[in-house]
């Protein structure tokens, strides 16, 4: 599905590439390695209330603020989807992702099921979204260890929640096993290619072929 490049037959309608997983299953591991190999695609950077992990960076992995700016901006409705997710609120900013979306670039996100319903609703057919599933359920337990990042209680708490997640698979376009990442992101990326050459995506695409079937 690589090397050939699409016809060009003007603007294109930006895409929403929306990415879930149960917590250490590889969603925001997949979204950074999808952005660093397609400069056509922006990342949505979500706001939450939970404290910065070592190595996060304020504006670039998340915008990091105090749970009552995050009410007001709920109030505002300044967010596309917001959620509690083990105790801390996450959401989408609204005006970032739809001045992207308008210019015709693509967007994409890593959220969980609650976000991605809320999502769905604000971007109907514009919208795309994956659920990754760990191989089994003793990898995932094993990826949520090794980022050291966590408690044990915090660890127990995602594991607990990972088969109601799980059970949300049902409400995606596509599900991949990410038993490798680099066939898992090559598989994203193939998703995305074939995304953007959607009919409906195309809008000069009916102009082009009637000056095709001109003889021009």
């Amino acid at each position: 599905m690589s090397g050939a490049s699409a016809p060009q037959f003007g603007a294109r309608r930006g895409l929403m590439l929306v990415l879930s997983s149960p917590s250490g299953a590889g969603k925001t591991t997949i979204t950074r390695a999808i952005l660093e190999r397609d400069a056509d695609l922006s990342i949505s950077i979500s706001v939450t209330t939970r404290p910065r992990r070592p190595g996060e960076v304020d504006g670039v992995h998340y915008l990091f603020i105090g749970k009552p700016e995050f009410d007001r901006m709920v109030e505002r409705g300044e967010l596309l989807e917001h959620a509690e997710v083990f105790g801390n609120w996450y959401g989408t900013p609204r005006r970032p992702v739809e001045a992207m979306l308008e210019a015709g670039r693509d967007v994409v996100a890593d959220v969980d099921w609650q976000g991605t319903q809320q999502l769905k609703a604000n971007f109907r057919g514009s919208m795309v979204s994956v659920f990754v599933l760990p191989p089994t359920v003793a990898e995932l337990e094993r990826r949520l260890r090794s980022r050291a990042q966590d408690s044990e209680a915090v660890v127990a708490s995602r594991m607990a929640k990972a088969s109601d997640e799980m059970s949300h698979w049902p409400e995606y376009d596509y599900v991949i096993v990410n038993d490798d990442l680099a066939r898992s992101v090559g598989t994203v990326a193939d998703i995305l290619k074939v995304e953007r050459l959607r009919r409906d995506r195309q809008i000069g695409l009916a102009d082009f072929v009637n000056r095709l079937r001109g003889g021009r």
